[in-house]
């Protein structure tokens, strides 16, 4: 079977440390993934107060986030401006695109996007679009292919906004197959590759899942009839979960499965078939996500 790999990376630190230590480890597998970037501000650490919800309470402590993250992460930009990470750490983006990897869009702000972007204006979302695609073409020398929405928070409105951009295709959202967006009965033109499997955080310490049964616990979720995109993040499987995501990996390439960049699922874009998004939620996962559904 065919995995898509997904890259999401998050922070300065998961793009500084995270990403040049994926690289090589992708590199001696002989593995091409698709890494979503965010370049603007970190500001990540302002997520802190969302500590006050009780199951985003329960996640952080559940999955062990100080020790998973590291505080430099967790209290990143709450009393001061978010380090630009494009700016400080181009030659990070440069490495992952000269390695031969898909380069896509996570966000300019991470953060605002994944806290506001349901409340966001069409011109504010397609300025934040912009500064993103503008900073990444400028360090890698080309726009990126593709982007993918922050912890799967996407709306029609922003399916549109992007439709403005030379993205050949978004992973936005958590679904079953590759669809083409409808939007108020107008089919968009680019297609869709959602998530289909779970994230490392979304499953540790439920249902008595550890690090000595996740991997087996992740392969068990590979679907031989289906689509199957594992989104993996630098701030975890490239830092202090590297070893558990080799083993992964290892485990997965000796039963037959081959891992590939998000833009080796598209099929011929004559036989994609419609579809829509809408609020959803994910099993460990707090707040909501956009899922996919049936026209």
């Amino acid at each position: 079977m065919r995995i898509g790999l997904r890259i999401d990376v998050d922070t300065f630190r998961g793009t500084r440390d995270g990403v040049p230590l994926l690289c090589r480890l992708l590199a001696t597998r002989g593995i091409r993934a698709t890494f979503f970037f965010s370049v603007g501000p970190d500001n990540m650490g302002r997520h802190i107060w969302r500590l006050v919800r009780p199951r985003f309470l329960v996640k952080m402590l559940r999955s062990n986030a100080a020790g998973l993250y590291g505080w430099d992460i967790l209290l990143r930009g709450t009393c001061w401006p978010g380090t630009l990470i494009g700016k400080r750490l181009g030659d990070c983006l440069r490495q992952a695109a000269g390695a031969g990897h898909e380069m896509g869009l996570h966000a300019w702000d991470h953060y605002t996007w994944q806290a506001h972007i349901e409340h966001m204006l069409p011109e504010v979302i397609r300025d934040g679009l912009e500064r993103g695609v503008d900073l990444m073409t400028t360090i890698v020398g080309t726009p990126p292919v593709c982007s993918g929405a922050p912890g799967w928070r996407c709306t029609e409105t922003v399916l549109c906004e992007k439709e403005h951009f030379p993205f050949v295709f978004n992973s936005d959202c958590r679904g079953q197959a590759v669809f083409r967006p409808q939007v108020a009965n107008v089919l968009l033109n680019q297609p869709q590759i959602p998530a289909t499997m779970p994230t490392y955080d979304e499953v540790i310490g439920r249902s008595g899942i550890d690090s000595e049964s996740y991997n087996d616990y992740l392969l068990s979720k590979i679907r031989p009839d289906g689509l199957n995109v594992l989104t993996i993040h630098a701030e975890a499987e490239g830092i202090i979960c590297r070893d558990l995501f080799d083993r992964f990996v290892q485990k997965a390439l000796l039963l037959g499965h081959e891992f590939v960049p998000l833009g080796a699922l598209l099929p011929a874009a004559s036989v994609i078939p419609p579809g829509c998004i809408a609020k959803g939620n994910v099993p460990g996962r707090e707040g909501w996500v956009a899922v996919q559904k049936a026209v």
